[in-house]
């Protein structure tokens, strides 16, 4: 997650014009955004909770629950943390995202 400095950590309008130029179909490019956005979610909950298993007591009440500083800061970071959509815009920006057309997704509407 190296590129959480480039994202938008707020809510920006793009210009889907940029967006899909890439792509040449802005719906296609919509889909391979939440496709990614998808992944890096995934990833992120993963990350996330292995680092939050260290923290795990065996045979925890919740009224023996204390607030761990290194826990609370840790779960600060992740909410810091720009949105898997934004990540996933930034690297469309970048070029950093793969993807392939499949034969039968080429243009559906002319195969009808």
């Amino acid at each position: 997650m190296s590129k959480l400095t480039a994202a938008a950590r707020t809510t920006i309008t793009r210009d889907m014009s940029k967006l899909d130029k890439e792509i040449g179909n802005v719906y296609e490019s919509v889909a391979l955004l939440g496709k990614r956005a998808d992944q890096i979610s995934v990833q992120v909950k993963e990350e996330l909770s292995e680092k939050l298993e260290a923290f795990a007591l065996n045979g925890e009440n919740l009224e023996e629950v204390y607030e761990n500083r290194e826990q609370i800061e840790v779960s600060k970071h992740y909410e810091r943390m720009p949105k898997p959509t934004a990540l996933a815009i930034q690297e469309l920006i970048e070029g950093d995202i793969y993807y392939r057309r499949t034969a039968t997704s080429a243009n559906p509407a002319k195969e009808a």
